[in-house]
């Protein structure tokens, strides 16, 4: 995971799969969204770039939706911050691995 350094914009609706963020030196990164999660009280997002494979370095911000659809991502500037996100983002894969693992024997 990465502490990524540059800012983003983003308009995009949430809806969709992809999200494009617009770096600090105009370069654009297609990425999936993996999933929104809760942390401390915040909503955070992480995203993985298209083009970086199933191993590929994911970006986590702080994701807030406004009313109109349309939502921001902040940066993550805070150390201890960061540590609470990735810990509770690889908690999340943990729980989707166990119930993918072990999903699968209920439906038969």
């Amino acid at each position: 995971m990465d502490k990524h350094n540059e800012n983003c914009n983003c308009n995009e609706e949430l809806d969709r799969d992809t999200v494009t963020l617009t770096l600090e030196d105009d370069t654009e990164i297609v990425c999936d969204i993996i999933c929104v999660f809760p942390c401390q009280g915040k909503d955070y997002i992480a995203l993985l770039p298209q083009d970086a494979g199933e191993d590929g370095e994911v970006f986590i911000y702080q994701f807030k939706q406004s009313s109109d659809e349309e939502f921001e991502l902040i940066h993550i500037d805070d150390d201890a911050e960061f540590e609470a996100v990735s810990d509770a983002f690889d908690e999340f894969l943990d729980s989707e691995e166990f119930d993918e693992m072990f999903g699968d024997e209920d439906e038969e």
